[in-house]
């Protein structure tokens, strides 16, 4: 079986040859690669994630040039950021572009690293991503500049009201996801159990990076980035799977109260 390095070699020629047919108009101010082939847990399925920082909008049928000659293509899908999606023709790799304003992207860092505003959930996802990201293209130095201003200790005040926010939303309102959950179960919900389990797992993670002071990276392998960090809840890989699992089996309140619990308990310590 290749190895991830030796995975990664057409990805980046590729993620490289695309970058350069951004870099020629003049509204693109950077382009970074970033996600899962950048992560440290890359797997032969991850597509490549570029970022293409714009002062200005790209015209969709720029956009639709560049992915030329792709067997699948999909120009201007907005479902999450704005993008498009494309499998390469000659390597089969797939591509997701994803376009960013460059004044958005600095409000989504002031908004953590100035005023130290909390999410519930991935509260400090954009931060990771521009921290970890790899610039393809610079043009006036402006991304390098935002990945110095990322590359700082992590706000004390941001570490505070992202745990304020999150763990009070866990169990210890009127509100609260695991309020909600036992409110589901009791009507025989299994999708809305579902649905406020997945909310509760994110402010549940956003609560356990903050403790140990690293950006949140996303949505993908949290179990695996979990399990580096310094501080952790005893068996928290297991109460996390149980939780998972007594969504089908019917046990999930139970579940849930012993995986907020062992998070109490290391809050506390």
């Amino acid at each position: 079986m290749a190895s991830s390095s030796s995975q990664l070699i057409p990805s980046t020629t590729l993620a490289k040859r695309i970058a350069d047919e951004f870099a020629s108009l003049p509204q693109v101010a950077a382009i970074a690669l970033a996600g899962s082939r950048m992560s440290e847990f890359p797997d032969g399925s991850s597509d490549i994630d570029l970022y293409v920082y714009v002062t200005d909008g790209i015209p969709l049928d720029l956009r639709a040039a560049i992915a030329a000659g792709s067997p699948r293509a999909e120009i201007g899908n907005a479902t999450w950021e704005p993008g498009d999606e494309w499998i390469d023709a000659a390597s089969g790799i797939a591509v997701d572009v994803m376009y960013r304003h460059d004044r958005w992207i600095e409000e989504q860092l002031n908004r953590v690293l100035v005023r130290h505003e909390a999410s519930a959930g991935y509260s400090t996802c954009f931060w990771y991503n521009v921290m970890h990201s790899q610039a393809l293209f610079d043009r006036t130095g402006w991304f390098a500049d935002l990945q110095r201003k990322a590359r700082q200790p992590y706000p004390a005040e941001l570490k505070r009201a992202i745990i304020a926010k999150n763990y009070r939303l866990l169990r210890d309102t009127q509100s609260s996801y695991l309020h909600q959950i036992e409110l589901a179960a009791k009507r025989d919900d299994p999708v809305s159990v579902n649905h406020r389990v997945a909310a509760l797992l994110a402010s549940y993670f956003d609560v356990l990076f903050a403790l140990n002071e690293r950006p949140h990276p996303g949505e993908k392998r949290l179990l695996q980035h979990a399990a580096r960090l310094p501080k952790l809840p005893r068996e928290f890989e297991r109460q996390v799977e149980a939780v998972i699992a007594a969504v089908a089996a019917g046990d999930v309140v139970r579940r849930v109260n012993e995986l907020v619990h062992g998070l109490e308990v290391l809050l506390e310590s």
